[in-house]
């Protein structure tokens, strides 16, 4: 397409640098992510994945498409492009390590990015509409791990053991109060046991229990009272029982937080394509995503672009192995984002930043 291509950027990611006529100072960054699930894939239709136990779950091959045709689109005005575009196309989000073996590689830099954009297709947004605003759009979130230790025994002498099993019974109830009891109202949390591993047999006390689950939350205070509360439970409850637990937290992925000036671009632009009255401007999720490393040193806007279609029954959840998005959406996203990405080089909302 006559973009200036660096390959391998964070082992496998892409970079494609148009610089337009115009020659302006700013540089604004465009991320598409390019990612697959371990899920097998269950809808009968002609592109479905052709790879056993792979699916694109979550639309990141639709961000691909949409990067493509905003590289198509952006090229073909290269006249008027006050400044520089750079196309970020980023491997293994979903293990939340792409974005962050970009950065590492220097995707921010040469030219250094002013502004970054990015939008991710939802097939729980109706087609149409878009989720744009300032703020956190999704949470932070922290990966956990328990190992209670007890000792192990006849299932018919429990006197005998310490039931480590019995201790994370009591441990996960009472993780469930942390949110409801410590977390302030007005703000919202996430405490999430997700797997529990003990023993082999119905007759046989296991010696240790391993569980693993994570925290969500939009801003830090919380976080770390979680993360707190986490660790306290965990240390009172097992002393209670005469136990012992291991317990390891370790940081998956920061909030994505949109700045104001980028936002008020991306909200203006959007309202104008699809209709004011087609945004939501208070959506959020608890979900994850490595963007927000991007988010943290450069400011931007990161949205999510209407793709669900109850009628055509494409609203499966992302992450299913039904999950489908209506295409109709792609022209929109690739407009908003084109639109944006111009009136971000020429400074719009640069005084809101």
């Amino acid at each position: 397409m006559g973009y200036q291509v660096m390959r391998g950027v964070g082992t496998t990611g892409v970079v494609g640098l148009l610089t337009g006529a115009q020659r302006g100072e700013r540089t604004v960054l465009l991320r598409f992510d390019m990612d697959a699930l371990p899920i097998q894939e269950e809808n009968e239709v002609p592109y479905r994945s052709q790879t056993a136990g792979v699916m694109h779950a979550c639309g990141h091959d639709a961000h691909v498409a949409a990067g493509l045709g905003v590289a198509k689109l952006l090229v073909r005005h290269q006249a008027e492009l006050p400044g520089t575009v750079k196309l970020m196309f980023q491997p293994a989000e979903e293990i939340i390590e792409g974005a962050e073996a970009m950065i590492a590689d220097g995707v921010l830099e040469q030219p250094h990015v002013d502004v970054a954009l990015g939008l991710h297709v939802s097939s729980m947004v109706p087609l149409g509409t878009a989720v744009v605003h300032s703020g956190p759009l999704l949470a932070g979130g922290d990966l956990f791990e328990i190992v209670v230790r007890g000792r192990g025994g006849h299932g018919a002498q429990p006197h005998e053991t310490i039931d480590p099993v019995v201790v994370a019974g009591h441990i996960i109830v009472a993780l469930q109060s942390i949110v409801s009891r410590n977390v302030n109202p007005e703000e919202m949390g996430v405490v999430t046991i997700g797997s529990i591993h003990a023993g082999q047999a119905g007759n046989v006390i296991a010696d240790t229990v391993t569980m693993s689950g994570t925290i969500r939350s939009f801003n830090r205070e919380v976080h770390l009272l979680l993360r707190r509360r986490i660790e306290e439970l965990v240390t009172g409850v097992t002393a209670a029982f005469g136990a012992q637990a291991d317990l390891t937290i370790s940081m998956a992925v920061e909030p994505t937080i949109n700045a104001p000036g980028p936002s008020a671009v991306v909200e203006r632009v959007a309202g104008e394509i699809l209709g004011v009255q087609q945004i939501d401007t208070m959506g959020r999720t608890m979900a994850g995503e490595d963007f927000s490393a991007v988010l943290a040193r450069i400011p931007g806007n990161f949205f999510f672009l209407g793709a669900g279609n109850a009628a055509l029954g494409l609203n499966h959840p992302h992450h299913s192995a039904h999950f489908d998005i209506d295409e109709a959406c792609l022209p929109a996203g690739v407009a908003i984002l084109c639109e944006a990405a111009v009136r971000c080089l020429r400074g719009e909302g640069e005084s809101a930043r």
